[in-house]
């Protein structure tokens, strides 16, 4: 409206401006212009007009357009805030429908629970009732007993209880007997049974490692090249691999000597494609050395895979897997303990189906038994502790890491597949052939750890358990006291290991237990 306005001053103040030189013109040219002069001014007047007047029109038009726009923008706001008011209504009223619906649903339930406990009340009020009337038949059956035998209730109770203790105590003692020995007798076969179909039904091959492997030459002239100019390939070789080469008159064959199984192993295999290729170099022999180390780690995860599916564990962590099948490559006492891995959880799937335990668990706890001898120079700590807790950080079964942690006596089993997989890891080891180490060397053993304990003061006797691995000492307990007891131990496990040479680790207990006997005359 305000541009109509300011449009409309300005053709007034133009009409204005136009009359005004119209009448000074005309009084200037009244005597010399005359007509002629008048009718230019008209025409000049009606020019203005109309250019006035389209000016008025397109004003007008515009004016009537933003018109039409504010009432078309004012519509659409309408729209808009009764669209929203009507969503708002809506959504108010489901809330107001779905507070009624649980309201009625609230109030169904306190109904129910109102006539649950009516119902209660009647049931309880009811054995009330009956209680009272089963007491006092009770109470008229002991007055007429009492009335019938002429003694109390008490009297009557003693009588009776002498007569049962007595005559359960001798159906008892013969019971507890004959259950004894025929459990007994039953246990026995059926462990020797047991036992003897998971041996047989497993059946492995006698298996023993040495620390030492073998590299075929094709001649003899090849010793020279690998020793090198000076011995710089050798020197190379085993300082890229840490092992050692031995060179001596075996014809067309180099030895590898490494108590590592992995280093020995990286190293045959590069020395084996060194000798291939013919083209033996400090430089050479690295590349051919990290190649060797990429496939041994290759082949250690195609192992624990292999583990797995072998024993049908699948499922387990991959830093598991690897850690499997670097037993692979550890022994003890010569047995090799991925074999041992595998053996153990066959044995104790065995076992644990003849006495209907869980085989999944005893199977899975006999094969990472000793996971922890993969990683024991890494971590410190009894293998089977170390074990357990790889287990436990990579989400294994409790009842499995348990059997882990338990197989040696470091932790009590908490289940029967714990004590399957202990009976299972003995009988892999303990079979013919499985282990190295012979009868001779082993009574030795244990005659030293023997020896040691009784050195010492107080000790009335030691006894060497669980094939060396624990010594318990038993002490005279006038001699020594708690804390004595205590440095004794120590003491022990400290000459153990100044003057012997042992796998793994060997526990000391020490027992000191005193007795008071007094004689009644």
């Amino acid at each position: 409206m305000d541009t109509v306005l300011t449009i409309i001053l300005i053709i007034a103040a133009a009409l204005i401006g136009a009359a005004i030189a119209g009448f000074v013109a005309f009084k200037r040219g009244s005597e010399s212009g005359g007509q002629l002069e008048r009718e230019h001014q008209q025409l000049v007047g009606q020019s203005i007009e109309q250019q006035a007047a389209i000016i008025l029109a397109e004003a007008e038009a515009e004016a009537r357009r933003k018109e039409l726009h504010l009432k078309d923008e004012e519509v659409r706001l309408r729209n808009e805030m009764d669209a929203e008011m009507n969503r708002r209504r809506k959504s108010q009223e489901s809330n107001e429908q779905r507070l009624q619906n649980r309201q009625e649903q609230m109030d169904k339930r306190l109904d129910q629970i109102d006539a649950r406990e009516k119902k209660a009340n009647q049931r309880e009020s009811r054995l009330a009732q009956q209680v009272a009337e089963l007491e006092k038949a009770e109470q008229q059956r002991d007055e007429e007993l009492q009335r019938v035998a002429r003694m109390t209730e008490e009297e009557a109770r003693t009588a009776l209880l002498e007569q049962v203790e007595k005559k359960s105590r001798q159906e008892m003692a013969r019971t507890i007997r004959e259950v004894e020995a025929q459990v007994t007798e039953t246990a026995e076969k059926r462990a020797r049974e047991i036992v003897t179909l998971a041996v047989e039904r497993i059946a492995s091959d006698h298996v023993t490692e040495y620390a030492v492997s073998t590299v075929s030459l094709p001649s003899d002239e090849m010793k020279g090249r690998i020793i090198g100019r000076q011995g710089r390939n050798i020197r190379a070789i085993e300082q890229v691999t840490g092992v050692d080469l031995v060179v001596d008159d075996t014809p067309e064959a180099i030895l590898i000597s490494c108590f590592d199984p992995v280093r020995r192993e990286v190293a045959r295999i590069a020395l084996t494609k060194l000798v291939a290729d013919g083209r033996i170099h400090p430089a050479r022999i690295e590349q051919e050395v990290e190649k060797a180390q990429r496939e041994v780690e290759q082949l250690i995860l195609e192992a624990g895979e292999q583990a797995l599916i072998e024993t049908n564990n699948q499922g387990l962590h991959r830093e598991i897997q690897r850690i499997l099948g670097r037993l692979k490559y550890r022994t003890s006492y010569g047995q090799n303990q991925y074999y041992h891995a595998i053996e153990t959880s066959h044995l104790a799937g065995v076992i644990a189906s003849e006495l209907h335990a869980d085989v999944k668990i005893a199977r899975m706890g006999g094969l990472l038994h000793d996971i922890g001898k993969a990683v024991t120079h890494e971590i410190d700590g009894p293998h089977a502790i170390v074990g357990a807790e790889i287990a436990k950080r990579y989400g294994v079964n409790p009842k499995v890491i348990n059997c882990i942690a338990s197989h040696h006596g470091e932790v009590e089993p908490e289940s029967i597949e714990a004590v399957i997989v202990a009976a299972a890891d003995a009988i892999s080891g303990a079979r013919p052939g499985a282990r190295r180490e012979s009868l001779e060397a082993y009574i030795k053993r244990v005659t030293a750890l023997e020896e040691i304990g009784n050195s010492f003061p107080g000790v009335n006797q030691t006894f060497a358990i669980q094939a060396g691995r624990e010594v318990r000492v038993i002490v005279r307990p006038d001699e020594l006291d708690d804390l004595q007891v205590i440095e004794l131990s120590k003491n022990i496990a400290k000459k153990i290991e100044d003057n012997l040479e042992y796998p793994g680790q060997i526990r000391v207990t020490v027992i000191r237990e005193t007795r008071s006997v007094a004689h009644a005359k």
